[in-house]
C-alpha cells in the first residue's frame, strides 16, 4: 500500500479509527507470525507425536488456542504463503504452483518457463495493511513469492526484508546463508525499517544455521523495538524442507533414534530421513523457545500475539496422523497444517477448536484482533475467527475449504472430504480416506462436486492453468536497481541444461558448444547505463571462453576467466541429498562491464562466440545493475 513510482496504485481511505492510529501504533497487539516449510500436522507433540521433541511448541499451543482441522491452501509452498499473506485464494491472486519451470522442456516458448510464484503488486498483504496502521513490519526468512525485487517484500508492505526467495539462493545451503543487512544507528537515533538513508546499512557476514541466523534477526528486531511501536514479525523459517541439513549435535542425537510411529506407506518409509526431520523439527523448536524466552525477559509476551503455521504437510512418507497423502497431495495429509495462536489474556489458554479453517482466514483473523480495518480493494476470500477464538457459544457455518494444485482440486466441509477424482469420503471416520462413500451420501457428494465445479469456474481455473505465465522477468527500477536474473528463470538452449530438476539451487551445465546459450525474458523499466555481471565456475583448462550478451539492440562481450573450479559442499549434509536437488558450490562473480539499455520488453541472451574447453561455465545468475539512469 501507498507503494511510490511504479508501484502507486489508488486504495481506499483509511476508516476514521484507523488514520488515528496511524501516527504509531504503540497499544497494538505485536504479531508474530512463524511459518514454517514443509513440516506436518503431526510432526508435533501436541498433535499426538511421540517420535518428536517439541515442548516449546506445545507449550505455546498449551498457552493459547490451537485447530485440530486447519488447512493449507495448497501442498506446495508458494500458494499457501500467498493465501497466508493476501486472505485470498491463491488460485485467485494468480498462484497456482511454485517453479512449474521445472517441468517445461528446455526449447518451450519463454512464457512456458516463467514462475507462478510472483505476488502480483495489485494485491493487498497484511503487512501493508498493518503497516498503514502504524505497525513496522519484518520479513525475516523464505518469500518464495516472487525472485525479482519488485516482487520482494520490499514491495509488499515489509519495511525490512531479511531473506529472500528459497534456501537455494544461500550459496552454502543453510549454513552461512548470506550476507545479512545489519542495524546501525543513523544520527538521528532511527534503524533500519524506518526508512534509513543506504549509508545507515551495513552488511554482516552471519555464520551458522539458518533457523538460528533468522532466529537472531528477528529477536535482534523486537530487542531494538520493543516499547517503541508495535510490531508485525514475519518469520519464515525454511526448514524441514529438504537439502536435510542440521547442526550436528541434533543429528548425533537422533541418528539412532527408534521410529516408534510408523507413516502409512510402511517400507517406502526412508527411516533416515524421518530421523533427519525430527532433528530438524527438534531445532525449530528451540529456536521458538529463544522467541518466547525473549518476549518473556522483554515483558511484552502478554501484548504479543504468537501464529505457528505451516505451509503444506510433510515431505517423506513418515507418520502423518493416519491421514492419507503428503506434500504434494491434495487430501487431507498433504494439506492439513499445524496452526495455534497465542494471546496470553485475551485468548483463552488451552483452548482447542474443531472447526475447519484456512491460510485464507489468517489475514482477516490478525486484523481484526489488531483493530485494523481491511481497506484493500480487492474482495478477502477468508474469515475473521477471532469469535472462535475467543470463546463461547456461538453459530459457525459448515463452510468448505479447497485445496489446488496442478489441476487438482479437493474440497472440505466439516465432516467430508471430496477428492480430486470425485471420490467422498467421511473424514469422522475414515481419516485414511480408505472408503468411497458417495453411494452412501448421495446428497452430500452432489453438493461438493457442484461447489468444486463453481469454485473451478469462479476462480477461472481451467484458463489459469492452460495459459502460460508470460509475465517478464523485471530489471531496472529505480526503487530497486540490482536485479538478479537466476537460473531458476532462465530457458536453456540446445545442450545446456539445469545442473537437477529442482530450480530452486540449480545452475546451467552442459554448455559446451556455440550453438547452447541462455536467455531470460526481461522487461527493462528505466533506459540507462548497466552493469553486468555472472555468477560463474569454470574448470582449469576451460577458462577463455568468449560469451556475448545481447538484449533490445544492446549487446556485450566478454571473456570468462580465471578458471575457478570450488569442490562441491557435501559436508553439510546429515544424509544423502536427493538427485533432484543440486549440490552447491561456491560461485565466482565475473563482471563483464557496462552496457547502456533502452525501456522495453525483449530476451536477454547470452551465448559462447568460441568455446576453449569442454564447457563454458556453470552459470548461476546473472546480475544487472542500473548505474546511470537516463535523462527523462
Amino acid at each position: 500500500m501507498n507503494r511510490r513510482g511504479p508501484f502507486a496504485r489508488p486504495l481506499s481511505a483509511l476508516t476514521a479509527a484507523g488514520i488515528a492510529v496511524a501516527a504509531g501504533a504503540v497499544d497494538r497487539p505485536n504479531l508474530i507470525v512463524v511459518i514454517v516449510d514443509d513440516l506436518g500436522w503431526a510432526d508435533l507433540g501436541c498433535y499426538g507425536s511421540t517420535l518428536h521433541s517439541t515442548p516449546h511448541l506445545d507449550r505455546l499451543a498449551a498457552g493459547g488456542v490451537r485447530f485440530t482441522h486447519a488447512y493449507a491452501a495448497a501442498p506446495v509452498c508458494s500458494p499457501t504463503r500467498a493465501a497466508l499473506l493476501t486472505g485470498r485464494h491463491p488460485v485467485r491472486v494468480g498462484i497456482t504452483d511454485w517453479i512449474p519451470g521445472m517441468r517445461a522442456p528446455a526449447n518451450a516458448p519463454l512464457g512456458h518457463v516463467e514462475d507462478r510464484d510472483a505476488l502480483a503488486l495489485e494485491e493487498t498483504t497484511v503487512a501493508e495493511l498493518l503497516r498503514e496502521a502504524g505497525y513496522q513490519t519484518w520479513h525475516v526468512g523464505k518469500w518464495h513469492l516472487g525472485e525479482a525485487e519488485t516482487h520482494s517484500p520490499s514491495a509488499q508492505g515489509f519495511d525490512v526484508n531479511v531473506g529472500g526467495g528459497h534456501w537455494g539462493q544461500p550459496p552454502k545451503g543453510y549454513f552461512a546463508p548470506w550476507s545479512l543487512p545489519g542495524l546501525e544507528e543513523a544520527q538521528q537515533g532511527e534503524y533500519i525499517g524506518e526508512r534509513l538513508p543506504a549509508e545507515a546499512v551495513r552488511l554482516i557476514e552471519r555464520r551458522g544455521f539458518i533457523v538460528d541466523d533468522l532466529t537472531d534477526r528477528g529477536v535482534e528486531f523486537i530487542q531494538r523495538h520493543a516499547g517503541r511501536r508495535s510490531f508485525l514479525c514475519y518469520l519464515a523459517y525454511n526448514t524441514p524442507h529438504s537439502p536435510f541439513i542440521v547442526p550436528r549435535p541434533y543429528w548425533d542425537r537422533w541418528k539412532d533414534r527408534p521410529i516408534g510411529q510408523l507413516g502409512a506407506d510402511g517400507p517406502r518409509e526412508n527411516f533416515d530421513i524421518t530421523r533427519a526431520v525430527m532433528a530438524m523439527c527438534e531445532n525449530i523448536d528451540d529456536n521458538v523457545g529463544r522467541l518466547l524466552d525473549a518476549l518473556d525477559r522483554l515483558g511484552i509476551a502478554s501484548n504479543t500475539i504468537v501464529v505457528y503455521f505451516s505451509d503444506n504437510g510433510p515431505n517423506s512418507r513418515r507418520w502423518n496422523g493416519g491421514m492419507k497423502g503428503h506434500k504434494g497431495h491434495t487430501d487431507e495429509g498433504g494439506v492439513r497444517s499445524p496452526c495455534f495462536l497465542r494471546w496470553p489474556g485475551r485468548l483463552p489458554a488451552g483452548r482447542v477448536v474443531t472447526n475447519i479453517c484456512g491460510a485464507i482466514d489468517l489475514l482477516p483473523t490478525l486484523t481484526a484482533l489488531a483493530g485494523v480495518p481491511h481497506v484493500g480493494d480487492l474482495p478477502l476470500d477468508g474469515c475473521d475467527l477471532s469469535p472462535l477464538l475467543e470463546g463461547g457459544t456461538i453459530e459457525w457455518p459448515d463452510r468448505p475449504i479447497f485445496a489446488h494444485w496442478n489441476g487438482r482440486v479437493s474440497v472440505r466441509p466439516q465432516r467430508f472430504r471430496m477428492d480430486a477424482a470425485g471420490a467422498l469420503y467421511d473424514m469422522w471416520t475414515d481419516p485414511g480416506q480408505g472408503v468411497d462413500v458417495c453411494e452412501r451420501h448421495p446428497e452430500a457428494a452432489r453438493r461438493l462436486a457442484a461447489l468444486a465445479e463453481e469454485w473451478r469456474r469462479q476462480m477461472g481455473l481451467s484458463d489459469i492453468v492452460q495459459r502460460p505465465d508470460e509475465r517478464p522477468f523485471p530489471v531496472g527500477y529505480r526503487e530497486f536497481p540490482r536485479t538478479v536474473l537466476p537460473a531458476r528463470d532462465g530457458r536453456p538452449v540446445g545442450r545446456v541444461r539445469r545442473s537437477a530438476q529442482a530450480p530452486n539451487c540449480s545452475y546451467f551445465v552442459g554448455w559446451s558448444s556455440p550453438e547452447g546459450r541462455i536467455v531470460w525474458d526481461v522487461a527493462v523499466a528505466t533506459a540507462g547505463e548497466y552493469e553486468v555481471e555472472i555468477l560463474y565456475t569454470c574448470a582449469a583448462g576451460d577458462e577463455g571462453s568468449e560469451i556475448e550478451l545481447s538484449v533490445l539492440g544492446a549487446a556485450l562481450r566478454g571473456r570468462v576467466e580465471p578458471a575457478w573450479d570450488p569442490p562441491l559442499i557435501v559436508d553439510q549434509d546429515v544424509i544423502p541429498r536427493p538427485k533432484a536437488e543440486s549440490m552447491m558450490k561456491d560461485f565466482r562473480p565475473l563482471r563483464l562491464g557496462r552496457v547502456r539499455l533502452p525501456a522495453g520488453r525483449g530476451p536477454l541472451e547470452l551465448r559462447a562466440t568460441s568455446v576453449v574447453g569442454r564447457e563454458v561455465m556453470h552459470l548461476r545468475s546473472f546480475v544487472l545493475t542500473l548505474v546511470d539512469p537516463a535523462a527523462p
